[in-house]
């Protein structure tokens, strides 16, 4: 029987992380997949906080440190093969001592008022993560404790990458020196598309 290498230095094969993590959060993951080398297991959101501290802690897993965390907007394409809710966060956590990663998703139960819970007690990384994600796309992240606008202005209207915002904005600002103030006024720019034309010789790739 071969002896299982100790070394830290030496990642792990996905599938040992896979089974792992399936080991350690139980009936906590709704699924875990293996594709193109990584791992992604997605949780639901009444497990979520409950699964991201059993990542950070169980022995087999002991993902120290969240190095990424993000929204997601599905849109449209959860009706065209990707069914379920319109939002989901998306996480990235890395264990230095077992050179291991792992991509964890949850899925927020409303579109209308996308909300999961604040993994910022768990690790400090996720503080500015999580207000950019809920700048940009609206998630509401339950128990962090200073979730503003991190990107876009105080007085912005919107979430800009929600992929229904339209991409003129809904205001937009200019300096006012009368007022000495800067204000919002409804966007003046009409949207519209621009198509390259091409124009190509005749017989273009063919044969002459």
């Amino acid at each position: 029987m071969n002896a299982i290498s100790t070394d830290s230095t030496v990642a792990p094969a996905p599938e040992a992380v896979r089974d792992a993590v399936a080991a350690a959060l139980g009936d906590q993951a709704r699924e875990i997949a293996v594709a193109l080398g990584e791992v992604t297991v997605t949780v639901s959101a009444s497990h979520y906080l409950a699964a991201m501290q059993t990542l950070r802690d169980a022995p087999g897993c002991r993902f120290e440190q969240l190095v990424d965390l993000c929204g997601v907007d599905y849109s449209t394409y959860r009706d065209v093969g990707t069914p379920g809710a319109r939002y989901a966060v998306v996480s990235h956590l890395l264990s230095v001592s077992l050179n291991q990663r792992v991509r964890v998703k949850v899925f927020c139960l409303d579109d209308d008022f996308p909300v999961v819970p604040s993994v910022n007690g768990l690790w400090n990384s996720a503080n500015w993560f999580e207000r950019e994600a809920f700048d940009l796309y609206g998630i509401v992240f339950d128990g962090h404790e200073d979730l503003r606008r991190i990107l876009t202005d105080y007085g912005f209207i919107g979430h800009p990458f929600r992929k229904d915002f339209p991409l003129s904005g809904h205001v937009e600002m200019r300096y006012d020196a009368e007022l000495r103030r800067v204000v919002y006024e409804p966007v003046t720019i009409e949207p519209r598309e621009v198509t390259p034309r091409i124009i190509r010789e005749e017989n273009y790739g063919g044969l002459h």
